[in-house]
């Protein structure tokens, strides 16, 4: 389970720093106001290519593609999206580190 990251999620949202869903998290990476942008393990590969696209030419934005899915996501924070855009640099860091711990915990 990702419960450290989808709890930052959670902060982020609370914090008003979180864009949840398609409409949302595009605006957020247009305005240039996305610090991170995290793909749901099991979203279309359509809205996959999309972002990477949308990101790929802007400087600070990372996109993460997590083993994260959208049932965890709506569990811990209370939104469906299979994408959600981190508008913090400080929020974004952290959950980076976070997702990336859990990976290689789930790895070994």
């Amino acid at each position: 389970m990702h419960s450290k990251s989808l709890s930052m999620l959670g902060l982020a949202r609370r914090a008003g720093k979180l864009a949840m869903g398609h409409d949302m998290a595009k605006e957020s990476v247009t305005k240039n106001k996305a610090k991170l942008i995290i793909i749901c393990e099991d979203a279309s590969p359509r809205l996959a290519g999309e972002f990477n696209r949308l990101t790929g030419d802007r400087k600070g934005v990372e996109l993460i593609q997590s083993h994260i899915t959208m049932d965890e996501v709506h569990f811990a924070i209370g939104y469906k999206a299979a994408v959600m855009a981190v508008e913090d640099e400080n929020f974004s860091v952290r959950i980076i580190e976070l997702l990336r711990q859990e990976e290689n915990a789930n790895d070994n």
